[in-house]
Formats: structure tokens, sequence, C-alpha cells
């Protein structure tokens, strides 16, 4: 508990980590009426404090963390959790994630999986390979058919 305790302070007073492009896309993804979920393994309060801390808390209509469910990442709880928030039919959601766990728990989910590779901490072995598609940056996400966006 007290890790997160230091996240939240430095967020704070720091601001939290920026992916390049990732404000800009959750603006133009919330302005086309999209609904848009956070499904983190992070603790709720880490998540308030980033999202708080770039502005665009008000911008998702669900966000779920992983200590709601009974197994993290790579199962698909935290997704289905997600999505059922949603009012959503998992199987038309669509998960942008950067790492293996993420990638394995939104197949799990039955979505579609979008791995965005984050060049400073990149996604391990077999990611690519699971993943639905591949995207060299956020921007990519416009031209994607609409769906709900976790």
């Amino acid at each position: 508990t007290r890790s997160w305790r230091r996240w939240i302070e430095r967020y704070r007073t720091r601001g939290a980590p920026r992916i390049a492009g990732a404000v800009d896309a959750v603006q133009r993804l919330a302005a086309t009426g999209l609904p848009l979920a956070i499904a983190s393994s992070s603790h709720q309060a880490v998540i308030d404090a980033a999202l708080n801390s770039l502005g665009i808390s008000n911008l998702f209509r669900v966000v779920v963390a992983s200590d709601e469910v009974a197994h993290g990442k790579p199962a698909p709880d935290v997704y289905l959790l997600t999505a059922r928030r949603l009012g959503v039919d998992p199987t038309g959601c669509l998960v942008v994630e950067d790492s293996l766990n993420g990638v394995l728990a939104g197949r799990a989910a039955g979505m579609t999986v979008a791995l965005v590779p984050n060049a400073s901490v990149p996604p391990a072995a077999g990611a690519r390979e699971a993943a639905s598609m591949i995207l060299s940056s956020l921007a990519e996400l416009d031209g994607l058919p609409t769906l709900p966006a976790v």
C-alpha cells in the first residue's frame, strides 16, 4: 500500500508520465461519442491520480481496477467487468494495450486487441503474435472501426 501512495503523491506534484499522443487520442475518441473505459492493473487511487493529473478523468465512462476482480491480467476478469459496466458485449470492444498480459487478458475476454508497443518499455515476447492488430502509434486509432475502446 505504501508504494501506491508514493505514486499518487508523485502524480499530484510532478504529473503522471505521458505516452506520446495518448491524451490527444483519448480526447479525439471521446469527442466521437464512443464509450471509453480504463481496465487497469493499477490501484484505483493511482488510476484516479494519473487521470486527474492529465486532465482526462471526465472522458472515461468507466474505470475498473484489477483489485476489484478475483484475478488480474492476464485473466480476462478486469476487461469483462469493464464491458459489463459499460453495458456492452465484450466481443464488440476494442482493447488498446502495450503489454503481453494486457493483450492476453483482452483476447481471453473475446475482445479485439490493438497492441501499441511502448518504446520505453517494450512488450514481452509473444505480445505481437497474440494481438489482433499492431499499431505504430495511438494516432492510428482514428482509422479503426467504431468500437467501444477499453
